[in-house]
């Protein structure tokens, strides 16, 4: 058995024109939903180039933190390659490390040797069933004049991830095969309405 944790998921894109029926669906399905915004910010080791020049893909930090709700902490993460599709071909497994940052995560994030590398803004709405957490969100254009967030165009696409809520590790009690399980069990409650797959990045 590995000592890594794992995130299981699957992804989704949709135009605006077919909100409401996902959304309701995806409603009726879901223990609770509600509407969120937040902020993510992307950040590469100093020596990202150098890694890529010897063949090697930098590991990217991430800082996410929820807009819609004040007090919400910066959570920091890491995403590994996602395991091979011969492995799992059915649904995006990737090694996943998560830690909450009291303070400033970005001064954090700089402290560690890395630099910001882009920033995204989404706003939508949230849902959990069990073990998952479902996010449906469009993505806000940044001004850039002043790097702050507009809301989306009517026409910006929709993104759904379908994915576990909480890291997994792949033990007897929380085998893999039950949360990927978990996720298709979405796939096909989604049929003809939105086609969720597994995605490699």
């Amino acid at each position: 058995m590995s000592s890594h944790s794992y995130e299981v998921a699957l992804h989704a894109e949709f135009f605006t024109k077919d909100l409401k029926p996902i959304l309701n669906r995806i409603t009726v399905h879901s223990d609770s939903s509600q509407p969120f915004r937040s902020r993510e910010v992307v950040f590469e080791p100093l020596d990202a180039q150098i890694q890529r020049d010897s063949g090697a893909e930098p590991i990217l930090l991430r800082a996410r933190k929820e807009l819609s709700d004040p007090k919400a902490p910066w959570e920091l993460y890491s995403y590994l390659k996602p395991e091979s599709v011969r492995v799992h071909p059915e649904a995006t497994v990737r090694p996943w490390t998560t830690c909450q940052v009291v303070g400033d995560a970005l001064s954090f994030a700089a402290a560690l040797g890395y630099v910001q590398k882009s920033q995204i803004y989404k706003s939508g709405y949230a849902f959990r069933r069990g073990p998952l957490l479902i996010l449906m969100a469009q993505q806000e254009m940044l001004d850039p004049k002043t790097q702050l967030p507009i809301p989306p165009h009517a026409d910006t696409l929709w993104e759904v991830e379908v994915k576990t809520a909480h890291p997994i590790r792949n033990t007897q009690e929380t085998p893999l095969s039950g949360a990927i399980n978990a996720v298709l069990e979405i796939q096909l409650l989604m049929k003809g309405l939105l086609d969720l797959r597994r995605k490699d990045v």
